[in-house]
């Protein structure tokens, strides 16, 4: 990737502003990406859409489909930015609370039927970031059988599709029946290769929904540095010894940090997917007193679960980016001070 990288930079070609919808060859490189990986044919014209990294389309989705009044569902816990984009827009953001009862879904079915009038979108996020929980292909039919009985738009940020372990693969939602009527699908560069910071990734999906986005776009931003185009299209279709070697790193990281939690007698369930680890926090504390005795006690930094949404209360998220060496440094501070 960044010997693609630096050949493309000496090309003078790349140095103009860049077509706001990719390059061609990076649309059909992604739905290659898609056929191989699950079996979805997609036009790299019509409905897959190139982005200045996934969050820059997951902010501007709401400014496409959400006018003053409207509503958006938003898994709670959930990635901030769907709430925060939705809010921006003139929106109301409904908060649909994910409870391990419930293995972290939202309970479609129980959502108030007056709200779902009003509303446009549904968010969803698997595997999720912060709680780490995964979902099968029949939970994303059921979604979108709810989104076409209830005219909504179906948004799904599959980050950490390709960061999965043990025996789970990660579906995409654009694979489930009906799906191309009516949902679209986030996917970023930057946790599959690494590509933190190159600002690329793309949303594919229901033709309608992308052509709303990219009339947004061609009044927000210029497109994505070709040279970084071509960079994706090489990790993309280039040999994936790397993301396996990083996966197979995830998981050695995640069997150490459940282990060690697991002998502090805080135990959870060892994540089949993300780069994250959501742990109940000890009787007697709320998330940000025990963020706050970690910090203080021992140095160490997690996330308050209720900086995710109120039914993150009661959680911290672990990170898995840490180099080995220091999530065992990470894990004997922890022991010192809970044990």
């Amino acid at each position: 990737m960044i010997e693609a990288l630096h050949a493309a930079a000496q090309d003078p070609a790349t140095h103009r502003y860049p077509s706001y919808t990719g390059l061609p060859e990076f649309r059909e490189s992604i739905a290659g990406w898609y056929e191989r990986r699950f079996g979805v044919a997609l036009d790299g014209d019509d409905e897959v859409l190139p982005l200045v990294g996934s969050k820059e389309g997951i902010f501007h989705l709401p400014y496409a489909f959400i006018d003053a009044g409207d509503v958006a569902l938003i898994p709670d816990p959930g990635y901030p930015v769907y709430e925060t984009g939705t809010i921006l827009a003139g929106g109301e953001a409904l908060l649909m609370p994910l409870v391990e009862e419930n293995a972290f879904r939202p309970d479609l079915a129980g959502l108030d039927p007056a709200i779902v009038e009003r509303a446009r979108v549904l968010w969803l996020n698997y595997p999720s970031n912060p709680t780490s929980a995964v979902c099968d292909l029949e939970f994303f039919g059921q979604a979108v059988e709810f989104c076409k009985a209830n005219d909504l738009l179906l948004a799904h940020d599959a980050a950490y599709t390709e960061i999965t372990f043990d025996d789970y693969v990660a579906p995409s939602v654009l694979q489930a029946p009906g799906a191309m009527d009516c949902a679209i699908e986030f996917h970023s560069l930057s946790k599959t290769y690494n590509m933190t910071g190159w600002r690329i990734g793309w949303v594919a999906g229901a033709p309608q929904a992308i052509e709303a986005l990219k009339r947004l776009k061609t009044n927000v931003d210029s497109g994505i540095f070709d040279a970084v185009q071509r960079a994706g299209i090489a990790a993309i279709d280039g040999p994936q010894d790397a993301l396996h070697h990083a996966v197979a790193t995830y998981r050695g990281r995640r069997d150490l940090l459940c282990d060690g939690l697991k002998s502090m007698d805080i135990v959870v369930d060892p994540p089949k997917g993300s780069i994250y680890v959501w742990a109940p926090v000890p009787e007697g504390h709320t998330s940000a007193s025990f963020t706050t005795f970690l910090l203080d006690e021992a140095d160490l930094v997690v996330a308050p679960g209720n900086g995710y949404g109120p039914t993150g209360e009661g959680y911290i998220r672990f990170s898995l980016t840490l180099p080995d060496d220091r999530l065992q440094e990470g894990v004997e501070r922890l022991r010192k001070i809970v044990s």
